[in-house]
């Protein structure tokens, strides 16, 4: 009956079961129909599923946070680096002016602000250097040369936008069974209320019939 509701194989990528349609809710509850654990049944899929839609649009929350967050560390110490690599030389007839200039902004520390909670912000001047702390999450910092952070951040960027776009779909895709087993639980609602409607008609033409 309502087990092929929970034993459905067909899944998606991330292993969620695609909710089945009943067409035909006679084959569905079969020759004996138990009504009342069949709709006991949709509605613990009904809520399982839900369940399984919070808490990814939890992490959705918490992805769309974070991103940005990874996308303004990444700028920042890409920023560094390619001051430090002199990346901003274009022309090789200017080379010796490029480095001139170059070591004479080398010199120079970058003014800049630095957060301290949401609201609070303070300045302070960077010295050239070849090396970065990172946060790592859970109270934890770590130093990192300017080259192994950028690499690190962009892995950890890649890898956030990544499951940002397969938590989306996952969410449409739940969105999708969560409708099917809402259709499923009223389609079996009304058989009965329908099957009901019938049982008390002929019952009632039953007792014309015998007076």
């Amino acid at each position: 009956m309502s087990s092929e509701v929970a034993d459905n194989k067909e899944k998606n990528a991330r292993g969620i079961p695609r909710a089945p349609f009943i067409s035909s809710v006679e084959e569905f509850l079969g020759p004996e129909p138990n009504v009342e654990d069949a709709l006991k049944n949709l509605q613990t899929a009904l809520a399982k599923y839900k369940y399984m839609e919070n808490n990814l649009a939890q992490r959705r929350r918490t992805l769309e946070e974070k991103i940005p967050d990874i996308k303004k560390s990444l700028s920042m110490v890409e920023f560094l680096h390619e001051r430090r690599e002199g990346k901003s030389k274009t022309d090789d007839d200017d080379l010796e002016d490029d480095l001139d200039d170059e070591e004479d902004g080398a010199q120079k520390p970058i003014k800049t602000t630095f957060e301290l909670n949401d609201t609070l912000f303070a300045e302070a001047e960077l010295e050239d250097t070849d090396t970065v702390y990172l946060w790592l999450g859970a109270n934890v910092m770590l130093s990192y040369k300017i080259p192994a952070a950028v690499s690190l951040l962009r892995s950890k960027l890649d890898g956030a936008q990544g499951s940002l776009n397969a938590v989306i779909e996952d969410l449409e895709f739940l969105r999708e069974q969560i409708t099917v087993m809402e259709v499923n639980t009223a389609r079996v609602f009304n058989w009965d209320v329908k099957r009901r409607r019938d049982i008390r008609e002929k019952e009632a033409e039953s007792q014309k019939d015998a007076s």
